[in-house]
């Protein structure tokens, strides 16, 4: 069985934890196992590179940053191949490149064009653990690109796709994925298992767990993904693509994101095309808008709301000023302090009554709903973040997530 294992930053933060992940990756291929490591930068090293950066210049370029944050995960896939040669097991450490990871030219968020493996199945022939190198690639120029924070999920995914692994494995500092976050809810239920869908829309409204775009990739592939534990022995969480028969809560977890800002527009003609003029200035500056809340017109007029991540913020208020002169607004006011909530689970926009319960649990917990957003299976409300840790609770509660579903 082959089997391509991620492990996150705080599982290799230190020397001690890179040889414990070493240990578990021998006992591994002692049980007859074939394995391929996929490694993030140890701890915070990440931050500490960008921090670094910002300490010679206030505006360091995209290439060179990322000629800079791509060292971290070379350093911990060459400590872990170290530490699994110490041990007696052939290992070799591989950068993105080496692994054939080929991106487009797009810096910070790199999309995966191609994967070139034979190097990594040439190493896997020669009774060798390749050790490789998260969060990067390279374009056809050679120029070394990353892929976006958190993307050594998607390194993974993709090599796991690539070289028909039996599962991709994401060994974490938590033991599966919960029903909700248990530093908020101490009674929150570890899963046994999610569906695609709903580990994706987690994924999109603010769980760490699983990057977004690793997901889509192995639900296209019906690559399964264990979450489980680098520390210790430990079922995990399964994330598949079947959907179970016997009745059980359909909410299955409580998703938040404290990367919430929110800008309205005032008074703004209500014609053709007034979306357009708002939102393509954003569009070209880079500015990734989320929710979008049209107020009914009264007298031709209307107010519209927009959601937006705050590092977004400060680019999309310089621009607000020419947009509404533009399409003849009355004016615009922005609030960083917002946070979104959200209930995931097949079949919620299909029964009955989840929607009405939501909104009667944050009611009564006195919390205040700003916008509403909905996909097939989950609906989300835009709130105060100072409320976001009363609401997870209420909602967890209100929906019993703390009681074992039938079969697990």
């Amino acid at each position: 069985m082959l089997i391509v294992q991620k492990y996150g930053g705080s599982s290799v933060a230190t020397a001690e934890r890179i040889l414990h992940v070493a240990r578990r990756i021998a006992a591994r291929i002692e049980s007859g196992e074939t394995l391929v490591a996929v490694v993030s930068a140890m701890g915070d090293t990440t931050d500490d590179l960008l921090k670094l950066a910002f300490t010679v210049t206030d505006d360091p370029q995209p290439r060179e940053l990322d000629m800079l944050i791509s060292t971290g995960e070379q350093v911990s896939c060459a400590l872990l191949a170290m530490a699994l040669q110490s041990l007696g097991y052939p290992a070799i450490s591989l950068t993105g490149q080496q692994a054939g990871i080929y991106t487009r030219a797009q810096h910070q968020a790199g999309r995966i064009q191609s994967v070139k493996a034979d190097r990594v199945r040439a190493e896997l022939a020669a009774g060798r653990v390749p050790v490789i190198a998260g969060f990067q690639g390279i374009t056809e120029d050679m120029e070394i690109v990353t892929l976006g924070r958190g993307a050594s999920d998607l390194t993974g995914i993709v090599l796991a796709i690539a070289l028909q692994a039996d599962r991709y494995e994401n060994c974490k500092d938590v033991t599966g994925v919960y029903t909700a976050d248990p530093r908020i809810v101490p009674e929150a239920r570890q899963l046994r298992d999610l569906t695609y869908e709903e580990m994706l829309e987690l994924a999109s409204q603010g769980s760490q767990v699983m990057h977004n775009r690793a997901v889509e990739l192995a639900s296209v592939y019906d690559l399964p993904i264990l979450v489980t534990s680098s520390f210790v022995d430990a079922a995990g969480t399964l994330i598949h693509g079947e959907h179970e028969l016997e009745e059980r809560n359909k909410v299955r977890a409580i998703a938040h994101d404290r990367d919430v800002a929110k800008v309205t527009v005032r008074q703004v003609p209500d014609r053709p095309g007034i979306a357009a003029n708002i939102f393509e200035p954003l569009a070209e500056a880079g500015v990734s808008v989320d929710t979008i809340v049209q107020n009914a017109s009264e007298a031709d007029m209307t107010d519209m709301t927009f959601t937006l991540g705050q590092g977004d913020l400060k680019r999309a208020e310089a621009l607000m000023p020419g947009i509404c002169a533009m399409v003849g607004a009355a004016g615009w006011s922005s609030d960083p302090g917002m946070a979104k909530v959200s209930i995931v689970g097949v079949g919620i926009q299909t029964a009955h009554g989840y929607a009405a319960r939501m909104f009667r649990a944050l009611f009564d917990a006195g919390i205040n709903i700003e916008l509403i957003t909905t996909s097939e299976i989950r609906l989300t409300c835009i709130i105060e973040a100072g409320r976001l840790e009363d609401a997870i609770r209420a909602l967890h509660a209100a929906f019993q997530l703390e009681q074992a579903e039938a079969g697990a």
